[in-house]
């Protein structure tokens, strides 16, 4: 199913753990320069600006030969413009394939053609089925899978994540206003079932190369969670889907319950992460917080922002303080040492800077009350008596 010889996608792994090491100070840059070339991997490009340079010009690529196309069947288009989009759709899989046999993986020009062949194609299933979303989420949802399975770009995967959700949500919009109504419950149910169901195929993977894949539908079932039952997306939800109105002094029901979820899941989430050492569960526990704060904030606005924000600040730094004075003589486990795999003189360079911007020198000796004698030779203040 993977179009990347699996040998060469081993060997970039490994190159991706010597960078780790060289990162961690285990391995020197010479070893690492010396790992890199002698194991062959395909052609990707680490730097986020490179890729994306590369990606721009893939679109322009893509579009240039799809425009061409358009050219040479003008006269046709008025009469077949479904076709063509169609056939658009084939020459975005056509070129992803091409470029994929050319050892491209996560270069930018790769990245254009798969992204712009799942576009074309959900916009010419939407032309055909005049504009069915449940119809279009669910064939994006297939091919999504299928290209993941087949490139392992992890675009694909999110695309497949998203696809799969909105598949869910227009099935339930099919049922009418009940399906409306239970549908935050249903996403809540539908986000565990991705969170355990990734959880399993974890542990009983074989292949490396859909591990990532698989931890970003984990990550992704964790923010669905919380998304089904923050209280204001399901309330302006609730306005929208519904078509009601929410008086001042009414609520949407189960109000208490979407209250309570709101702060609960963050805080699950935190303590959860903490016992699990789950980093990507932590930050994401983090940022939920922080949006639950916003939520209670949007509708009842009792602080101004910029004491919010003070106050915030001040708890923060002193959870960071008593967090700090209770981790940093632990060497295992949960500990305030600075990690190996991750760059280590961030507090180094942090005192650097403040220094040199308040003007302070590090104290130097001005001299010394110890007095040599003698040093007629190389001795350093000895004599040449005994």
């Amino acid at each position: 199913m993977i179009v990347y010889d699996k040998g060469e996608l081993e060997n970039l792994i490994l190159v991706e753990e010597a960078h780790s090491l060289k990162v961690g100070g285990f391995i020197d840059n010479e070893q690492y320069n010396a790992i890199s070339r002698q194991l062959a991997t395909p052609k990707n490009s680490n730097n986020l600006l490179i890729r994306l340079a590369f990606f721009i010009l893939g679109s322009f690529l893509y579009s240039s030969i799809c425009g061409f196309l358009t050219l040479l069947s003008e006269d046709l288009i008025t009469e077949n413009f479904k076709v063509i989009v169609f056939l658009y759709t084939t020459i975005g899989f056509a070129g992803a394939e091409v470029l994929s046999r050319l050892k491209l993986y996560g270069h930018g020009l790769d990245d254009a053609f798969i992204v712009g062949s799942q576009l074309t194609l959900a916009i010419a299933v939407g032309i055909l089925t005049d504009g069915n979303e449940m119809v279009i989420a669910s064939i994006i949802t297939i091919t999504g899978l299928i290209s993941y399975l087949r490139y392992l770009h992890l675009s694909m995967a999110l695309l497949f994540c998203l696809a799969l959700t909105a598949t869910v949500i227009y099935a339930m919009f099919e049922i009418g206003t009940f399906g409306k109504t239970i549908l935050p419950f249903v996403m809540m149910l539908f986000a565990v079932v991705i969170y355990f169901s990734s959880k399993t195929v974890v542990s009983k993977i074989t292949n490396p190369f859909y591990y990532k894949g698989i931890s970003l539908a984990n990550s992704f079932s964790l923010i669905l969670f919380y998304l089904s039952g923050n209280y204001l997306v399901v309330r302006e939800l609730s306005v929208v889907l519904l078509g009601t109105e929410i008086a001042p002094d009414s609520d949407i029901p189960f109000a208490f319950f979407f209250y309570g979820f709101t702060f609960v899941a963050p805080l699950f989430y935190l303590v959860y992460s903490i016992l699990k050492k789950d980093r990507i569960m932590f930050w994401i526990g983090f940022l939920t917080l922080s949006f639950s704060i916003y939520t209670i904030h949007f509708y009842y606005p009792i602080l101004s922002i910029e004491i919010i924000l003070t106050i915030g600040g001040v708890l923060l730094f002193v959870l960071t303080y008593l967090a700090i004075k209770k981790l940093k003589d632990k060497e295992t486990g949960i500990t305030f040492k600075p990690d190996r795999f991750s760059k280590t003189n961030t507090f180094l360079d942090a005192e650097i800077l403040i220094s040199s911007q308040l003007g302070l020198k590090p104290e130097t000796s001005t001299g010394s009350n110890i007095e040599f004698d003698g040093g007629e030779f190389s001795g350093g203040g000895s004599s040449g008596k005994f």
